[in-house]
């Protein structure tokens, strides 16, 4: 059963379904639909409202995207399988594949037979949207994808990432502290950013898969405070060039999951997720600083109080960073250009990051600080703190209450090393918002 709570709902396709294999690791022929047809059937009948139906990432485990929240430009999602139908063959089919691939030509062609479907059977009502292919990014596989299924069929390209490597690789807490690593993630957003522009402009890219590290996440990690580091960094990357949908692996299951598979308890970055969702809002807002790379800066457009909010993440283990917020200029949005067609700029020293805004201060304005911290200074705690304060269910298994913390709008920020912080500026006056 679906909780009420949970309004978009994305189901996962079996695009292998049908195909011979030609060669190890390479399939071909027609894609069967008859299987997939009959379930969507089924869900018109009983008038299930389907958001988009993603053709790829599964052979024999139907998967259920569920949509949960909106986050800044982009959706939040969780994702879960739906069935216990035994593992067969690998899931992404996209450029060599893992485990299968399919050529980007005849996938192409099938995606056009899926639209026809989707067209028939939402005739008279609202279309769900197509997506593809749940895969690894390879550009010229993503590009001839949109060239042959042409305008108008492919609405998402969604696309996975798990940059930290697998999850019993030993490095995997270091690749999260290293800015450098972080950051190389940057290319494949932009570079798909590209690629739809040039060759789909009626899609959109979406992250339909990312946990970190792979095969179900690390044991020692992924459930922990420390994982929230490249979590947060990553969304704020993915909504840098223009990420409508961030898939997150997942809400329940493995290591990775947002909650305790045998409790339900929520880890700790189903709180992050949570504060994402909460404060930062559509507008994605252009920044630039000179400071130290361990200390990440992302900004937006306020969601619920209007002004800006800020997300400050501070990888250093030793070293705590100030920030001076400072109003001289506009800020402009950013709209999906990244990094490389700035509107506007914000600029500072070492370790200090001079913000810009259009309304002067009178000394009287607050702003509101959410910092997240790990218990007891372990990075591995699986409990994380906010303002000082354990995130934990009520007793009635109610999320806690998350209050921010009341600093005059013109003092410095203090990032504690390791820390995260999320900060509101209600009254800040950015044009772009």
């Amino acid at each position: 059963m679906i909780c009420s709570s949970i309004q978009v709902i994305t189901f996962g396709l079996n695009a292998l379904r049908g195909r011979k294999q030609i060669r190890k690791g390479v399939w071909g022929g027609a894609w069967n639909s008859s299987n997939a047809q009959e379930f969507m059937e089924y869900t018109v009948s009983m008038n299930y409202p389907i958001d988009s139906w993603e053709f790829g990432n599964t052979l024999s485990n139907p998967k259920l995207y569920l949509l949960l929240a909106k986050q800044g430009t982009s959706f939040m999602c969780a994702k879960r399988y739906i069935s216990n139908y035994a593992h067969s063959l690998g899931n992404e089919l996209s450029g060599s594949g893992i485990g299968a691939s399919v050529g980007a030509e005849q996938y192409g062609k099938d995606l056009v037979a899926l639209q026809k479907i989707v067209n028939q059977l939402y005739e008279n009502s609202s279309k769900p949207l197509v997506l593809a292919p749940g895969g690894f990014y390879d550009k010229q596989w993503f590009a001839m994808l949109l060239d042959v299924s042409g305008p108008n069929v492919v609405r998402g390209m969604t696309h996975h990432i798990y940059n930290l490597g697998a999850g019993n690789d030993p490095h995997v807490a270091n690749r999260i502290l290293d800015p450098q690593h972080l950051s190389r993630v940057s290319d494949t957003f932009r570079d798909l950013q590209l690629t739809i522009q040039r060759h789909g402009p009626w899609s959109a890219p979406w992250v339909g898969e990312a946990g970190g590290a792979y095969n179900s996440g690390s044991r020692t990690v992924s459930n922990t405070f420390l994982d929230s580091f490249w979590y947060l960094d990553q969304l704020g990357q993915s909504a840098k060039y223009d990420t409508k949908v961030y898939c997150r692996q997942t809400l329940i299951g493995g290591n990775y999951g947002l909650l305790d598979t045998d409790t339900y308890v929520p880890n700790p970055d189903y709180y992050s997720a949570l504060l994402w969702h909460r404060l930062m809002g559509n507008g994605v807002l252009s920044i630039d600083f000179g400071g130290t790379s361990y200390l990440r800066a992302y900004a937006h457009c306020g969601k619920q109080k209007g002004g800006i909010a800020l997300l400050l993440i501070n990888l250093s283990q030793n070293m705590g960073s100030m920030v001076t917020v400072r109003n001289d200029l506009n800020v402009g949005l950013a709209q999906g250009q990244g990094i490389t067609r700035d509107s506007s700029f914000v600029h500072g020293l070492k370790r200090t990051v001079s913000w810009v805004g259009s309304k002067a201060s009178d000394g009287l304005e607050k702003r509101e600080e959410y910092h997240l911290t790990a218990e007891d200074g372990n990075r591995f705690a699986r409990t994380m703190l906010l303002n000082g304060v354990p995130l934990e269910l009520t007793e009635d298994g109610d999320i806690p209450p998350m209050y921010p913390v009341q600093v005059s709008a013109s003092s410095p920020i203090y990032v504690a090393p390791l820390s995260i912080a999320f900060v509101v500026f209600p009254d800040f006056e950015a044009d772009a918002c």
